[in-house]
C-alpha cells in the first residue's frame, strides 16, 4: 500500500500525506455488524473532562470485530476488505460456509477469495488462520493474541504489529511482544497467524490542524505558556527555562516510571527497556 502526497496548492497540503485506498473493495453491507457508540468526548458521567484534548470528531459507526475467533472448524471466505474508522488497520468481512458473517482484522497478505479458519490445532500456518498458542510452531509470527482464554485478542492489533513465539515452558508460551518485552501467556489462549496489515500507516503525515479535529483530537497548550495557577511550568518573567518536566498535577514525566506493581508481573520475563 502506497503513501500518497499532494501538490501544495495550499500551505497545509505541502506536507500532508494519506494512504492509497485502492485496497478497499467495499463499504459496509452487513448492518447487524455496525453499532453507534455514544460520543463521550473525554467526559465522565458528570460531564466533567477526565481525558484532556478529546472531542467527538467526525461521525462514525463502530464495526463489531470478532476478536475471539471461536468459530472452530467452519471455513470462511474473505468477501470484502473495508475501512474501519475506529482503528488504523483494515478489516475483512468473512462469510462462513454456514451463512454467518463476521469482521476480522486484516492480516498482511490476505486477499479477497482467500479462505480462513479457526481451530484448536492442525491448521496450515497461513495468514488469517487462528489456533491455540500451544499448537502453533515456535518462531511463528502471530497477532490478535488473547491474554485470558476466551476473552478475545488484546495484544498486537494495530497496523503493522505482530508478536513472535519464542518457546514453551510448561503450560505457558513465551512471546516477544511488539514492544520487545518477553512475556509468558497461557497456551490455551488463541492467536491469529501473520502480521496485521496496513503497515504504511506509520508513514503518513497529518499535515494540518483540521485533520486532527476530524479525528477527535483537540489542541494542546504548552505548560510554559500558561499562568502559574494553571500549570507548574507557568509564569515567570519572559520565557523561563530549566523546569523539571511535570504534568499539570505535578507528576514527573518524560521517563518517570508510573507502572504499579501488578500480580501479572510474574509473567514478564524481560521488560521492553533493560
Amino acid at each position: 500500500m502506497a503513501v500518497k502526497t499532494y501538490k501544495p496548492y495550499t500551505p497545509s497540503r505541502r506536507f500532508m500525506s494519506t494512504l492509497d485506498n485502492s485496497d478497499i473493495t467495499s463499504k459496509p453491507t452487513v448492518k447487524k455488524l455496525l453499532k453507534k457508540l455514544p460520543q463521550k468526548a473525554g467526559r465522565n458521567n458528570l460531564g466533567r473532562i477526565t481525558s484532556r484534548h478529546r472531542e467527538a470528531g467526525a461521525k462514525k459507526l463502530y464495526r463489531i470485530i470478532d476478536f475471539k475467533r471461536n468459530k472452530f472448524g467452519v471455513p470462511g471466505k474473505v468477501v470484502t476488505i473495508e475501512y474501519d474508522p475506529y482503528r488504523n488497520c483494515r478489516i475483512c468481512l468473512i462469510s462462513y460456509s454456514d451463512g454467518d458473517k463476521r469482521y476480522i482484522i486484516q492480516p498482511e497478505g490476505l486477499k479477497i477469495g482467500d479462505t480462513v479458519m479457526a481451530a484448536e490445532s492442525g491448521l496450515d500456518i497461513l495468514p488469517g488462520n487462528a489456533m491455540k498458542l500451544k499448537n502453533i510452531p515456535v518462531g511463528t509470527i502471530v497477532h490478535n493474541i488473547e491474554m485470558k482464554p476466551g476473552k478475545g485478542g488484546q495484544i498486537a492489533r494495530a497496523a503493522g504489529n505482530s508478536a513472535q513465539i519464542m518457546g514453551r515452558e510448561d503450560k505457558y508460551v513465551i512471546l516477544r511482544l511488539p514492544s520487545g518485552e518477553m512475556r509468558k501467556i497461557l497456551g490455551e489462549c488463541m492467536a491469529t497467524i501473520g502480521t496485521v496489515g496496513n503497515a504504511d500507516y506509520q508513514n503518513i503525515t497529518i499535515g494540518k490542524a483540521g485533520r486532527s479535529r476530524h479525528m477527535g483530537i483537540r489542541p494542546q497548550t504548552r505548560g510554559i505558556a500558561m499562568n502559574p495557577i494553571d500549570h507548574p511550568h507557568g509564569g515567570g518573567e519572559g520565557r523561563s527555562k530549566g523546569n523539571h518536566p511535570v504534568t499539570p498535577w505535578g507528576m514527573p514525566t518524560k521517563g518517570y516510571k508510573t507502572r504499579k506493581k501488578k500480580q501479572s508481573d510474574k509473567y514478564i520475563i524481560s521488560r521492553r527497556k533493560k
